[in-house]
């Protein structure tokens, strides 16, 4: 054990996870490759849990945070602040809510919270639809929505959490079923659910489940869902902290999948629209969002500095068509990774889309998760020299790759064929 490892368990939790069995410590990085405490380079195929969405110390970031800090870095918001509202003003445009308004935290979990609690507020219910497989973060109120048992460590929570099919397609009692009998049965289990429960404030949903494993519905799954819930005025939370931005390619938000019935009443972002730095946040319609009848505000949520950082970066994402890339780049690769599948009878399934690519593995001749050879790949492909990371719910184990969003085609290829590498000598 090196000395940082060993300093490492010596003061933080012991339920703190770290990758690898010689864990590694990241001190710089460029574009889309970092270099380790020995000087190893590697290609980044999880931008630290798809944050680090466009590049590594991307000079457009790096100059507009230096330029603010040499200002001011922090004041609060209880006092105007520029950076912030032109952001929110960005955001609110590209949100596709009518009449938007949007609040800034400092996370995915702290962002999730917020939305729950104006839903609870605005509905006057404790009661929350969340899908099963699901990952929202790991606050109380998070944790006790979250129907992924690996990531719940406790049962207790301040609302009532009722599970609906369908967040997964492959796997459940529908899996056998075609894409439309799918949807159909889904839509006709909520129904069912809603006959025996008091009103609901709200289904919260991630288009793709990320910690899940990057799964995901049919297209128009929500859309579907949508016109249940409106019926009974019950409220439509997307959690789009890690598909946000344009990592699916197709859409610049996952919900747009599914927009056949119009946009979702309130959407929670955070990870990647930081390059890095730590901003979350909630766009809701205005009366949603104005429904407290208490004051509130946000010590570090909205500060200076990180706000200047995500205007950076927005703009870059926006002025390079980087969502044109990763559905470009990302559909190169998801299919380079099929056809390495298709020689692996321990790969069940490769999915995803744009540069949020799921790789399922089992054991061979069953469908049985192989967490242990999940966790030999990702030991494979670091000695390769690629970056990757892991998840799954019940009965899975992914592989989950997610480069930033500026991947070029050389480098994608560069990334699978050590993929593909470490699948091998771990067959």
């Amino acid at each position: 054990m090196n000395d940082l490892h060993a300093r490492h368990r010596k003061v933080l939790p012991d339920w703190l996870a770290l990758y690898y069995e010689d864990p590694l410590e990241i001190t710089h990085g460029e574009g889309r490759h970092v270099w380790d405490a020995a000087g190893n380079k590697y290609l980044d195929f999880f931008g630290g849990i798809l944050t680090t969405m466009t590049a590594h110390a991307l000079p457009e970031v790096t100059k507009a945070v230096s330029e603010q800090a040499g200002r001011i870095i922090h004041s609060s918001t209880l006092y105007l602040n520029r950076p912030m509202v032109e952001l929110a003003e960005r955001i609110a445009h590209v949100s596709g809510i009518p009449d938007a308004r949007v609040f800034f935290t400092t996370s995915g979990t702290e962002a999730n919270d917020t939305a729950l609690l104006l839903a609870t507020t605005h509905r006057r219910s404790n009661t929350i639809l969340a899908m099963r497989n699901s990952y929202h973060g790991r606050s109380f109120s998070a944790v006790g929505i979250t129907g992924n048992r690996g990531w719940s460590p406790t049962s207790l929570s301040p609302l009532q959490t009722l599970y609906v099919h369908g967040g997964v397609r492959g796997r459940g009692p529908f899996a056998g079923l075609s894409d439309a009998e799918f949807v159909e049965a889904c839509v006709e289990d909520l129904k069912d659910l809603l006959g025996h429960t008091r009103p609901p404030a709200a289904l919260i949903a991630e288009p793709i489940q990320g910690v899940g494993g990057f799964t995901s519905p049919p297209d128009g799954l929500y859309a579907a869902f949508r016109d249940v819930l409106n019926a009974h005025g019950i409220l439509w939370i997307a959690d789009e902290v890690q598909t946000g931005w344009g990592r699916t390619g197709e859409h610049f938000w996952g919900w747009q999948a599914h927009a056949r019935s119009g946009p979702p009443d309130i959407v929670t972002f955070a990870k990647g629209i930081g390059n890095g730095m730590s901003i979350g946040g909630v766009i809701a319609r205005s009366e949603i969002m104005n429904c407290l009848d208490a004051n509130s505000i946000s010590t570090f949520g909205g500060t200076q500095v990180t706000m200047a950082a995500g205007l950076a970066n927005l703009s870059y994402v926006l002025e390079h068509d980087l969502q044109g890339n990763a559905r470009r780049v990302g559909g190169l690769l998801i299919e380079r990774l099929r056809g390495v599948a298709a020689q692996d009878p321990g790969v069940r399934e490769v999915r995803g889309r744009g540069l949020m690519i799921g790789v399922e593995l089992t054991k061979p001749g069953t469908d049985r998760a192989d967490p242990d050879r999940a966790a030999a790949v990702l030991e494979a492909a670091r000695l390769g020299g690629l970056l990757i990371g892991k998840g799954g719910g019940h009965d899975t184990s992914a592989l989950r790759v997610a480069p930033p969003l500026s991947l070029t085609v050389a480098e994608a290829e560069e990334g699978a064929a050590i993929l593909e590498g470490a699948l091998r000598s771990t067959q």
